[in-house]
């Protein structure tokens, strides 16, 4: 017997791969707002290559960061909705953990080292540092624990489910 939230239609299991994959598009759309030229927030976050906006930023750190993103919301959605088996479902819930962990280690890493006593680096803005700690940093780490939440509800969810049966 699987029990729902209340108020939610969807089943625990795949609860948290869903808010995963809203994380991650949510996150790739910002990414490409910025890269086509929005800049609300993009210089809070980013610092002097937000301002100055050099190729290999707009490249790597916008359009390929938002990719990336797109493919953890395809991650996100598979741990949530798949009926993998075997091998594939193993590797995405391994790739599911792995997102999870480099999420929280940057959330809280960068945490740590920006209220610290001795800052490691001076050219972070006060306001930088301000909205990092408020706004960045509890966004990767909630991204971090849902990613973490699909990955293990995801084991649930394909053991708990028949195999399929072939059709002759």
């Amino acid at each position: 017997m699987t029990r729902e939230p209340e108020g939610t239609g969807t089943q625990p299991s795949t609860l948290w791969g869903r808010i995963a994959c809203l994380w991650a598009a949510a996150f790739a759309g910002l990414h490409f707002y910025w890269a086509v030229g929005g800049d609300v927030g993009l210089s809070i976050s980013a610092g002097p290559p937000a301002t100055e906006r050099p190729l290999w930023f707009v490249v790597a750190g916008l359009w390929g960061v938002g990719a990336l993103c797109l493919l953890g919301a395809l991650l996100a959605w598979l741990l949530a909705r798949s009926r993998l088996r075997g091998v594939p479902a193993l590797l995405a819930r391994w790739l599911g953990w792995g997102v999870s962990a480099l999420l929280l280690a940057r959330g809280i890493g960068i945490e740590v080292l920006l209220t610290s006593t001795t800052h490691l680096d001076t050219s972070v803005s006060v306001g930088q540092r301000a909205w990092t700690l408020a706004l960045w940093n509890p966004w990767f780490i909630a991204g971090g624990l849902a990613f973490g939440l699909a990955a293990l509800r995801s084991r649930r969810h394909t053991d708990a489910e028949p195999p399929p049966t072939s059709r002759s």
